[in-house]
C-alpha cells in the first residue's frame, strides 16, 4: 500500500517561521506582565478567578470552530498596526510607571498576531474571545478605590433598608450597620467590587454562549450589576438574621466572610438563570431562517425569453368564410 505525502512547501515554511517570530517575540517582551499579573491573582482575592480567563477564552475558541474557515484565511498587514499601537501602548506604560497600560498593551498585541496570521478571516473567529481575555487585567488602583467606596456605601444603607423592613433594629452609620448589641462592618473588602467583576465576566461568558436575540442579550449584561449588588445585599442581610437568630458571634463572621461569600455567586446564577427564563415567557423568539435544501433554489431566476424552449402552439381552426350578400348598390346599380 502506497502512501503519497504532499511535501511541505516552502512558501507555508516560510509564513509560519514569520509568524512564529514575532510571536516569540512577543511573549519574551510581555514576561514579567504575566508575573504581575499572577501575583496579582494570588494575592488579591477580587481577582483570584484570573486564571480562569484565557482557559475560558480558549475554549470559546474551541465553541466557535465552526465560524472558522480555513480557505478564507489570508495574511494581512492589518496586523502590523494593531501590533504598533500595542507595543505603543506598553511604551507609555513603562515611561509614565502605570503597570495598567502595560498590562492593557498585551490585547492589541494578541490581536495584531492574529490578524496577521489569518486576516479578517481569523478576527471574526476570535475577537470574542480576545474581548473577553479582557477581565483577567485588574482594574487600576484609583478606579477600584473610587468603585469600593460607593459600593461600601450602598450596601450599608440598603441592607440596613431591608432588615428594617423585616423588624430588625438596624441603623447604618457610616459603613457599620448597628444591629442592638451587634455590629456588622462592610469593609472594602465586602463592598461587592469582587462579586461584581466576578458576576460580570460570568454574564459576558453567558452572552457569548447562549444563543438568544441580541436585544435580549444586551438586557442579560445590562443586569448583570444589579443582580451582582443584590446577592451582596442579601449576603449582608442573611448575617443580621442570624445575629438575630442568636447564633454565636463567632460563628456568624465566620459564615459572612467564608461561606456566605462562595453562596453569593450560586445565588446570583439562579436569579440570572430565572431572568432568562422570565424572558422567554414574555418575549417572542423571532421564527427560525428557512433551511435552503438542493431542491429549494437560493433565488428564483427568470430564464431570458431567447433561453425558453418553444411551446408547442395549437393548430387555430378557422371557420369557413361565408358568401358575402350582394350589397344594395351592386344589386341597383346607379343611374348615369
Amino acid at each position: 500500500m502506497n502512501v503519497s505525502v504532499s511535501p511541505i512547501r516552502p512558501r507555508n515554511l516560510s509564513a509560519v517561521a514569520a509568524l512564529l517570530i514575532p510571536t516569540v517575540c512577543l511573549f519574551w517582551a510581555f514576561w514579567p506582565t504575566f508575573g504581575e499579573l499572577a501575583e496579582q491573582w494570588n494575592h488579591n482575592p477580587t481577582y483570584s478567578y484570573g486564571y480562569l480567563v484565557p482557559i475560558f477564552a480558549v475554549a470559546l475558541l474551541w465553541v466557535r470552530r465552526g465560524r472558522l474557515d480555513p480557505t478564507a484565511l489570508r495574511p494581512s498587514w492589518w496586523g502590523l498596526a494593531f501590533l504598533a499601537a500595542g507595543l505603543l501602548l506598553r511604551l507609555f506604560g513603562a515611561f509614565f510607571y502605570y503597570t495598567w497600560f502595560e498590562e492593557l498593551a498585551l490585547l492589541p498585541c494578541l490581536a495584531g498576531l492574529c490578524v496577521l496570521a489569518g486576516g479578517r478571516a481569523a478576527w471574526k473567529w476570535a475577537w470574542p474571545s480576545l474581548l473577553f481575555l479582557t477581565f483577567m487585567i485588574p482594574l487600576p488602583y484609583t478606579v477600584a478605590t473610587m468603585l469600593s467606596s460607593p459600593l461600601q456605601r450602598l450596601a450599608t444603607i440598603c441592607s440596613a433598608f431591608v432588615m428594617q423592613t423585616f423588624g430588625m433594629p438596624a441603623l447604618a452609620d457610616g459603613n457599620t450597620i448597628l444591629l442592638g448589641e451587634h455590629t456588622i462592618d462592610i469593609v472594602e473588602a465586602c463592598s461587592g467590587l469582587r462579586m461584581l467583576m466576578v458576576f460580570f465576566a460570568l454574564a459576558v461568558a453567558f452572552v457569548m454562549l447562549v444563543k438568544r436575540p441580541w436585544p435580549d442579550k444586551v438586557l442579560l449584561l445590562s443586569s448583570a450589576v444589579p443582580i451582582a449588588l443584590v446577592s451582596n445585599i442579601a449576603r449582608i442581610v442573611l448575617t443580621g438574621v442570624l445575629f438575630e437568630t442568636g447564633v454565636n458571634s463567632e460563628a456568624v463572621h465566620a459564615f459572612f466572610h467564608d461561606a456566605a461569600g462562595w453562596l453569593m455567586m450560586p445565588f446570583a446564577l439562579v436569579l440570572l438563570w430565572a431572568e432568562l427564563t422570565v424572558m422567554s415567557r414574555l418575549l417572542i423568539d423571532p421564527p427560525p431562517a428557512p433551511v435552503r435544501t438542493a431542491r429549494t433554489p437560493a433565488a428564483v431566476r427568470r430564464t431570458p425569453v431567447s433561453q425558453r424552449p418553444a411551446r408547442a402552439r395549437k393548430p387555430v381552426v378557422r371557420e369557413p368564410e361565408r358568401e358575402c350578400e350582394p350589397s344594395h348598390a351592386a344589386a341597383h346599380p346607379a343611374e348615369g
